[in-house]
């Protein structure tokens, strides 16, 4: 019996553009994935995980991928330049927000909320 073989770059994607709505969880496990749900009740907290989520399927190296959700799709993935171009995208973003975040917390430490 095969499953359905599921493409790295798509999960990444999904996961880089609407992880905090848990796209990439729907996309691997089903709707009958709880986490999945989980990440739209807790929509703000899960635009970090969807960050992160794109990290991690982004780095994981093909072999590692088909064995864990292609173990019986009976195809190998090859991804390339697609899912670097997204990580290396997601991760500039993300620390981009982390210093603009660092910036406006330590402007409001010391000025006592004024800008300027």
């Amino acid at each position: 019996m095969t499953t359905p073989h599921k493409d790295k770059t798509i999960a990444a994607l999904l996961a880089a553009l609407l992880g905090g709505l848990g796209a990439h969880r729907f996309y691997l496990y089903g709707k009958k994935d709880v986490r999945a749900w989980l990440y739209l009740f807790f929509f703000p907290l899960s635009i970090l995980a969807g960050f992160a989520a794109t990290l991690v399927i982004g780095l994981m190296p093909d072999e590692r991928w088909d064995a864990r959700f292609n173990a019986g799709s009976g195809r190998r993935s090859r991804s390339g330049w697609p899912v670097v171009l997204i990580v290396i995208l997601t991760f500039a973003f993300s620390f981009l927000v982390v210093v603009i975040a660092l910036a406006r917390g330590l402007d409001l430490y010391f000025t006592g909320g004024a800008l300027g």
